[in-house]
């Protein structure tokens, strides 16, 4: 793993480190301060090359994130973080972007688990309205731009219940001859991530993908359980639980419309967000919250548990009481 650049540490002489926000195995996202802009606060993502790569790889590499940051800076979506400058800094590349205050999705269902609840289903819905925006506005652009990461943990609401469709780290541009090329090199998470995907960069994947790792999302939302692995569901067809069977209040046109989109073949699902939208919302999608959502409401089934012996009793006593009086109401 890269190294972690230390607090107060100065990026391109203007952003200053003040916290790392997250880590992994090909670099980090820090939470700075912009220096030129006083009061200002972005997130700046930082790749690290592979140095066992030769120079000539490593330079192409470099080429293609110049390219493709400058695709991600022309993007302007009330859902997407904006993308305001890239650079490079010896082996290391930076994308800055917007820093989104709020609460990512993923926590706010462990949230909901540790009260014993489920998230608002309303509130759900909001939330896939605005992503559905998102997506389409990134799968509309010419040519057309894959996320390939889409989870709750990259999805942050913020106090006044916008979404935020975050981390542009496996973006991929889709070019005329259908090839892939990836912004920053990464594979998805596995529990939100389509067979398609799984050969990385080897692997074809076209906005499909995207709607298969929507569709993961909002069953993780509605259950409160992450579902199973596209392999493992491969495998065992078995292991993917129905919605309704561990959220009853779920409708069964959410539950349909939600297991089309989580389809293992990129055939079997919807082809377009819009298709996927309509069958959704109908023509009744949501408009975006101006008002902060409720965080839970309903509470997780409880489990029905056996009468004990004298309450078996009182309760036949209960039944032939009440059948005795219908009797005698009838009987002339």
């Amino acid at each position: 793993m890269p190294k972690l650049l230390s607090v107060n540490h100065l990026l391109k002489n203007r952003y200053r480190v003040l916290s790392v926000i997250g880590h992994g195995g090909m670099g980090a996202i820090y939470l700075s301060s912009d220096e030129r802009l006083t009061g200002r606060n972005c997130a700046v993502k930082e790749v690290e090359q592979d140095p066992g790569l030769p120079e000539k790889l490593q330079q192409e590499a470099r080429e293609q994130f110049y390219r493709e940051a400058s695709i991600l800076a022309r993007l302007d979506h009330p859902n997407l973080p904006k993308v305001s400058d890239f650079f490079s800094s010896g082996n290391r590349d930076y994308l800055v972007m917007d820093f989104i205050p709020g609460q990512d999705l993923r926590s706010m269902v462990e949230d909901a688990r540790q009260l014993g609840k489920f998230l608002d289903a309303g509130d759900i819905l909001g939330w896939s309205a605005q992503l559905c925006d998102a997506l389409e506005y990134l799968h509309n652009q010419s040519p057309a731009i894959l996320h390939r990461d889409i989870k709750p943990g990259n999805i942050r609401v913020t106090p006044n219940s916008l979404v935020k469709l975050v981390d542009f780290g496996l973006v991929k541009v889709l070019i005329p001859d259908e090839m892939t090329i990836t912004v920053m090199q990464g594979r998805g998470t596995a529990l939100y991530t389509p067979l398609e995907q799984y050969g990385g960069d080897t692997g074809h994947t076209d906005i499909r993908s995207d709607i298969y790792a929507l569709g993961c999302t909002l069953y993780h939302l509605f259950t409160g359980q992450a579902p199973p692995e596209a392999k493992q569901r491969f495998l065992n067809p078995d292991s993917l639980i129905p919605l309704r069977h561990q959220n009853p209040m779920v409708t069964a046109e959410i539950e349909r419309t939600v297991l089309w989109a989580m389809a293992l073949h990129p055939d079997d699902r919807p082809a377009t967000v819009g298709d996927f939208r309509k069958a959704l919302f109908g023509d009744n999608a949501p408009p975006t919250p101006t008002a902060p959502a409720a965080r839970y409401v309903r509470s997780l089934p409880k489990p029905i548990l056996p009468l004990s012996q004298p309450d078996r009793v009182l309760a036949v006593i209960g039944a032939s009481l009440f059948i005795i009086a219908v009797l005698a109401s009838i009987v002339p």
